[in-house]
């Protein structure tokens, strides 16, 4: 398993400029390193003197516990008797990355200014209130914002917890950090905590998900393991599904105070321990070229890009996504509710989250099915009509006219529905459903993200709890042609056709390689995996390879506009609507594999159409795949056989679709 590396310089952004702390190594743990050490110190910054006072950062004290510490023995019964307190130091979030080690998910220093009390805590209410107000407006004007502290919370806080620093303004700007640091009246700090931050902004957000706090800032009285200030939890992608592993271990940190209340020592016992680092399989520039894709060419939709040869999933992008930055620290209730009340759901990942009529995709499947059970040969020929007549329902083709007798790889190039109609009826229902579900569709692919759909392909027993009878004639037609009760995820669409690219091997998808430490120990592995392979016949992956290429490059295909100069694109449009029927709206797909002699990518973009649009797989999924190869391929020679020339093609007589796609 190959471990990511990362220079010094990728170690100090890790806990920012120069905090670097120590991890776990070969199962034994190394102290933390004096500038940590120190960092640590200047979060508590608690006063030793009845006089405030601010800990620097090179303020460290002695390690040597006093006699009179070793004899104290711990009450609870009040803060002003002698007493020791064991606190919680929690651990800086481990990293998400993408396969080369670029960061997804760090941290960074954020500050947030305090007031310290002075001890013992002597101070009358009228006293107490008097201090903080002085600190509190001095701040507010150095920092030019309104500190709205009720006296009540400025008490509660004396009362309770008077020992620890009370924050009044949290996640400073950095002008207002200038501004404040060298300024600093008496009895008041700046005190640094680690924060999340996301360094690409939206890009793989909805991968990443996000972090909050997991309970507000404590104001009863101090107890014993209680954290220095509240931690931070996954929410939503890898930030919670990996949580426990990024989250790392508290470290613990002791207070000291004698029969006065005089605080007489404070160290670091244990040093926390940062949490592991998740390598994802993910490459960022893929992603980005996705996303940038999407946002360019759909108001919704999805892409999905996989390794055919490993099954890693190299971009997971939907559209509109948003900025997991929002959560930092927090995010304000009226800016989650613009998220929520968003038409367009930004809040929803659609590319493994929500599934989908494939529309003609699925006709790979259903030519597959055709094939492997000898219901049809390569050669046969069926007649590509308007309509056919399947009990008393007319079932129409998406073009006009009669385009006369094809074989497969004509039909699925032009993807005449009448023709796999026929082919659907004549197979049956049950070898579709059997290979559709041996390609991945109606499963869960599996990724380490909650809430994957699992899509669905129907079965005679759904059918019978649904719709009250088995799968039909008229089902089954509309099964062949991807309508009907079938609903794929972009993810499925993507898993299917690197199956179809590599030649039947069916690998598990897979969006982490592994789990490790900050030093590289690798912790949990998750390796290349093949799940099943399907034994397809040579001859039907010759015919479905030919078939998908003359898709995209052949002069009856659906797909021109996702070709490119110097490599050779194969793939498969469908278009769908889905919907109730005053609603309806269109499901945009073109779904493949490039180069088509050495997959080296598999893909499945979707296009989702808003209530009353006109859109098609071949016009608007498929220049969203061309403008991602473009970039990749940008001025590589080809490596394979050379793209074939299409030839002009010849309109017929009768009228057609004003799209060429389907």
């Amino acid at each position: 398993m190959r471990r990511i590396f990362w220079s010094a310089a990728t170690r100090r952004r890790f806990f920012s400029r120069r905090h670097v702390a120590s991890f776990r190594k070969r199962g034994r743990v190394r102290a933390l390193q004096n500038p940590l050490h120190a960092f640590l110190l200047s979060i508590l910054a608690i006063p030793v003197a009845a006089s405030a006072q601010t800990l620097t950062p090179s303020a460290v004290p002695s390690a040597t516990p006093t006699s009179e510490e070793e004899t104290i023995v711990p009450t609870f019964e009040t803060q002003k008797l002698a007493r020791t307190y064991i606190l919680d130091v929690p651990a800086p979030r481990g990293q998400i990355t993408d396969r080369n080690g670029v960061p997804l998910a760090q941290n960074r220093i954020s500050y947030n200014l305090a007031i310290n009390f002075p001890t013992p805590l002597d101070f009358s209410d009228a006293q107490a209130l008097s201090f903080a107000r002085e600190k509190i407006d001095k701040a507010g004007k150095l920092i030019g914002r309104t500190l709205p502290i009720s006296d009540q919370a400025i008490l509660r806080h004396y009362h309770n917890r008077g020992i620890m620093p009370l924050e009044i303004a949290q996640n400073l700007s950095h002008s207002e950090y200038e501004e404040v640091k060298d300024n600093l009246p008496s009895g008041m700090i700046v005190r640094p905590i680690y924060v999340r931050v996301y360094p690409n902004g939206k890009l793989a957000g909805q991968v990443v998900g996000y972090t909050g706090k997991t309970g507000r800032n404590p104001d009863g009285i101090v107890d014993n393991h209680e954290t220095l200030w509240p931690e931070t939890e996954g929410r939503e992608g890898l930030e919670q599904t990996f949580n426990e592993m990024l989250a790392g271990k508290h470290g613990e940190y002791k207070l000291t105070f004698d029969k006065d209340g005089r605080k007489t020592s404070e160290k670091l016992i244990t040093p926390p321990e940062p949490g592991y680092n998740v390598v994802t399989t993910l490459d960022l520039h893929l992603q980005e070229l996705a996303e940038k894709a999407l946002e360019a060419k759909a108001k919704r939709g999805a892409l999905v890009i996989v390794d055919p040869n490993k099954g890693d999933i190299l971009a997971l992008a939907s559209w509109p996504t948003y900025d997991p930055n929002l959560f930092v620290p927090s995010i304000s209730a009226e800016k989650f509710k613009v998220l929520q009340d968003d038409p367009d759901i930004p809040l929803l990942p659609r590319a493994y989250r929500s599934s989908y009529p494939p529309g003609s995709t699925f006709k790979v499947a259903v030519g597959i099915a055709a094939l492997e059970s000898a219901a049809v040969s390569p050669d046969d020929r069926f007649d590509c009509v308007p309509a056919i007549q399947v009990g008393n329902v007319t079932f129409h083709n998406w073009k006009k006219g009669d385009h006369g007798a094809l074989n497969f790889v004509q039909a699925l190039t032009e993807s005449c529905d009448t023709w796999f109609y026929q082919v659907g009826i004549k197979t049956g229902a049950e070898p579709i459903v059997d290979w559709a579900l041996k390609l991945g569709f109606g499963a869960k692919c599996g990724i380490p993200l909650r809430g994957e759909a699992e899509g669905r392909v129907p079965n005679d027993e759904y059918m019978k709890a649904t719709h009250g009878r088995r799968l039909l004639n008229g089902d089954i037609a509309n099964l062949s042609i991807g309508q009907g009760d079938v609903q794929v995820t972009p993810l499925q669409m993507a898993q299917a056709m690197a199956i179809v690219a590599n030649g039947g091997t069916f690998y598990q998808t897979r969006l982490v390689q592994q789990v490790q430490t900050f030093d590289n120990e690798i912790v949990t592995a998750y390796q290349v995996r093949a799940k099943k392979t399907l034994n397809l016949s040579s001859q039907t992956l010759d015919e479905l390879h030919t078939g998908m290429i003359d898709v995209v490059n052949g002069p009856g295909g659906t797909a021109h506009q996702a070709s490119l100069d110097n490599v050779e694109v194969a793939g498969k449009t469908g278009t769908a609507q889905w919907g109730p029927k005053n609603k309806e709206r269109t499901a945009a797909w073109f779904g493949g594999f490039l180069p088509a002699d050495q997959p080296q990518y598999a893909f499945a973009a979707l296009y989702e159409g808003d209530v009353g649009s006109k859109v098609h797989g071949g016009s608007t999924a498929a220049p969203m795949i061309a403008d991602i190869f473009k970039e990749i391929y940008k001025g590589q020679q080809t490596t394979g056989r050379p793209r074939r020339e299409r030839e002009p093609e010849v309109r017929r007589a009768e009228p057609v679709e004003e799209d060429e796609s389907d």
